[in-house]
């Protein structure tokens, strides 16, 4: 059952349907949906003592499906307004029509006021009507004119301008009574209107005392009057009335009072929509903002529409009227403006302009596009279109236009349109800022990382990295895999404190100095110790320049380091205050390596440690930096446990093992970086390594040739023999010439890469030196760097070993 008999928030239209006073139902509800207050009003209309409706969700007296308009149109508005059916205490169902403003500021945060307007009982008949009182009070001159264009009405404001009482002007034409060319105007548009039923426009004063022109006209409209069938029975001509404040005083208030409205948050569609909300209606009778996606200079703007139109995307719409006619387009769907379109025009100049619809140039807008055509459909007679610009740089447009109102736009309209365009041109700018900087730092970083894995045979390797999706912006997190000799290879998972380009910066840093400290074969404790004074120095050079030592610096850096040989299937590692990497063995068997924990980087002082572990052929070595545990409404314990669960599932590659473990422990974008290094362990058949131990005589030279040739026989690599003995003479020699007992030889085959080593116990580092003429020595190290790909020297707690490597081609 449904109520009608008198509608609430439905007003009636004489002054003697008013007998009992009418009141307002008012209520308060919260940004959860909770009514917090409830009004006498509010009890009277629907029946409910407050106690039984505050503290109560608001969808309880909601007779249709709770949501409905307001859930859909409200969310980032302060204002709304529809019709609710909601449900009477005695079961009834009521219709009303609901205004909603969030609270003022001072208010509770995010609280709505809800109201709506409740008719009183009908008075006796019998006196003058409301429309009455409004129609011979009102400050607008008001005539209406029968289907002879002769005066029948008019009221004290239009007596005032023409000069005459109604009486004296009842059953004459307007030419007749004040002769003058805009009357003869406004009687060929009243013949208009009479035909077409559209309303017409009047911008010259029809007041014969007083000369035309913008600076005393009062401009008029003449509206077609129908009856209930739809016929035209009259016309009225309104002379609109000029408030006595001076324009520029008027749009200084408006600006003051709805400027502060406009870029109150860092949401982009919020702020345009704000501009629109703020225009309508005072400013204008419609609003649209179009923003295009990548913003940019006149000059850019340019040269783009030398290919065309201009596209742009619709992000706020506002109008006085329902359903916003106006705009062909919907919020967030993308719009194209010609080349020579005023929009288009007004972006590449860079200034705002004001137009009537019926110059040229808009009418030959409205031929190319159905967007200037619509606007001319519904009546749109004036125009603003302003550029959105900040700090030279263009990220919009707004369009304001005027139907209802009949004045047309200003300059001073157009400067207040600017000025509010203005601030919300900066606030969409600064908006999307953060967007550029991540985007930036994101190239930065991406740039830093490896952008493909080296080729080795020790390690079959997958790697993941995503960048954190909060605001706090991209992280510092890397990884590296690095060939090292004797067929090793190192594995680095850093994260560098804080977020932004400075932690990039240092990122990139770090990661060039483990490159280099790992070229020269560091043992992992010694690489971190190098990189602990490297961000020390770091963190020095900003607190000079005056920077955030911390976060530029890196105090707070961790890493973790780890060296594979997959001759001794043995792996060592050392960590700075990074997670210990997971390891998975082949039978399934799933445990963090115990590797000493050691402090973060930039601490100093304090040592690291290296420990070692077999790892048997086919094992999984997880590394991985913290923003992969530490995952939201989800505590450390609970993500290991899923992790360990993910890598110990069999799969068959280590690029499934990536994506099962994300999988299992990501339900959202991650509110930190994420570096996740997956490896799976291979060891060299032991035929494919062979060793021997020299004496340290100039003799054995010649037997650590003819091994070195017998084992190449073996493998079939006879093609290989004249260089490799030449390397291994000299490599041999310069052992027993400058190093210690014990020497040994040794010669690693890996895919098409021939590996010789000789190692001692001397610590001393060969070095190339230039050869004079008559010199009897001095070349060996010369010719093994050229007749090898690469060669180098690494140490050991005792000794060192001098290594080249060569590549076989046709082996």
């Amino acid at each position: 059952m449904e109520r009608l008999p008198t509608p609430p928030g439905e007003w009636p239209d004489r002054a003697d349907d008013f007998g009992e006073s009418a009141y307002t139902a008012a209520a308060t509800v919260d940004a959860q949906g909770i009514v917090t207050g409830w009004s006498e009003g509010a009890r009277q209309l629907l029946g409910y003592e407050p106690p039984q409706v505050v503290g109560r969700p608001a969808a309880h007296l909601l007779a249709d499906e709770p949501g409905g308009s307001a859930r859909r149109d409200a969310p980032g508005r302060d204002r709304w307004s529809g019709s609710v059916a909601v449900r009477h205490r005695d079961g009834s169902r009521l219709r009303l029509r609901l205004l909603a403003n969030r609270r003022p500021p001072g208010g509770q945060a995010d609280e709505w006021l809800v109201v709506s307007a409740v008719a009183g009982r009908p008075r006796t008949p019998g006196e003058k009507t409301l429309g009455e009182w409004v129609f011979t009070q009102s400050p607008c001159g008001l005539a209406v004119f029968d289907t002879d264009l002769r005066l029948v009405r008019a009221n004290v404001a239009m007596e005032r301008a023409l000069g005459f009482t109604e009486t004296e002007m009842r059953g004459l034409r307007l030419p007749e009574i004040a002769p003058h060319p805009a009357s003869e105007e406004a009687d060929r548009r009243m013949r208009l209107a009479f035909e077409t039923g559209e309303p017409q426009y009047l911008q010259a004063d029809i007041r014969p005392a007083t000369p035309p022109g913008p600076q005393h006209g009062r401009p008029a409209s003449l509206t077609p009057i129908r009856d209930t069938d739809g016929r035209v029975r009259a016309v009225c001509l309104v002379a609109h009335h000029r408030a006595q404040e001076p324009p520029a005083r008027q749009h200084t208030l408006l600006l003051k009072d709805v400027g502060a409205r406009i870029g109150t948050t860092s949401d982009i569609a919020r702020t345009a929509q704000e501009l629109a909300d703020a225009a309508v209606p005072r400013l204008a009778d419609f609003t649209v903002v179009d923003l295009l996606d990548v913003p940019g200079s006149s000059e850019e703007l340019s040269s783009a529409l030398l290919t065309g139109a201009v596209t742009l995307r619709r992000t706020a719409v506002q109008s006085v009227l329902d359903e916003h006619p106006e705009s062909v387009a919907g919020a967030g769907e993308t719009t194209a403006y010609p080349a020579l379109s005023p929009v288009a025009e007004c972006l590449v100049q860079g200034r705002g302009a004001l137009y009537a619809t019926a110059d040229f140039a808009v009418a030959r807008w409205a031929g190319e596009d159905p967007q200037a055509a619509r606007l001319r459909e519904v009546g749109t007679h004036s125009l603003l279109v302003v550029p959105m610009r900040s700090q030279d740089t263009t990220v919009g447009v707004a369009l304001f236009g005027r139907h209802r109102s009949p004045e047309p736009f200003t300059p001073e309209d157009l400067w207040l349109a600017e000025q509010l365009t203005a601030r919300a041109a900066v606030g969409i700018h600064n908006a999307r800022r953060p967007a550029r900087d991540r985007t930036t730092t994101m190239t930065l970083q991406r740039s830093l990382l490896p952008q493909t894995l080296p080729h080795q045979a020790a390690l079959e390797i997958a790697s993941r990295y995503l960048p954190a999706g909060s605001r706090a912006g991209v992280g510092g997190d890397w990884f590296d895999v690095i060939p090292l000799s004797g067929a090793r290879v190192a594995l680095v998972v850093g994260d560098v404190v804080g977020h932004g380009m400075r932690a990039s910066a240092t990122m990139g840093r770090l990661c060039t100095a483990v490159r280099t400290l790992a070229d020269v074969d560091l043992p992992p404790d010694e690489l971190l110790t190098h990189l602990d004074d490297l961000v020390i120095r770091l963190s020095a050079d900003e607190a000079v320049t005056g920077g955030a030592a911390e976060t530029a610096g890196g105090i707070g850096t961790t890493c973790l380091y780890a060296v594979y040989d997959p001759v001794s299937r043995r792996c060592t590692l050392a960590r700075a205050g990074h997670p210990p990497p997971a390891v998975v063995t082949p039978d399934g068997a799933v445990y963090l390596l115990d590797v000493p924990a050691g402090p973060p980087l930039g601490l100093g002082g304090l040592p690291f440690e290296t420990s070692e572990a077999e790892l048997p052929e086919g094992s999984l070595l997880a590394l991985y930096t913290d923003g992969l545990l530490e995952i939201r409404d989800r505590d450390i314990d609970e993500a290991l446990d899923k992790m360990f669960a993910a890598l110990a599932h069999p799969v068959q590659t280590p690029e499934s093992v990536c994506d099962r473990v994300l999988t299992a422990l990501l339900t959202h974008r991650p509110d930190d970086d994420i570096a996740l290094l997956i490896a799976r362990t291979r060891a060299l058949d032991t035929d494919r390594v062979a060793a021997w131990d020299l004496a340290c005589d100039p003799a054995d030279v010649a037997r650590a040739r003819q091994l070195a040739t017998g084992k190449l026989a073996a493998w079939g690599l006879t093609d290989a023999e004249f260089v490799t003995e030449l390397m291994v003479s000299e490599l041999v020699t310069n052992a027993i010439r400058y190093g210690r007992p014990p020497i040994q030889l040794r010669l690693i085959h890996e895919g098409n890469t021939l590996i010789c080593e000789v190692s001692d116990s001397s610590s001393t580092t060969p070095h190339m030196r230039r050869a004079r003429i008559f010199d009897e020595g001095g070349r060996g190290l010369l010719l093994v760097a050229q007749l090898a790909r690469r060669w180098g020297t690494r140490h050991a707690p005792a000794g060192k070993t001098i290594w080249a490597e060569q590549s076989l081609t046709g082996s």
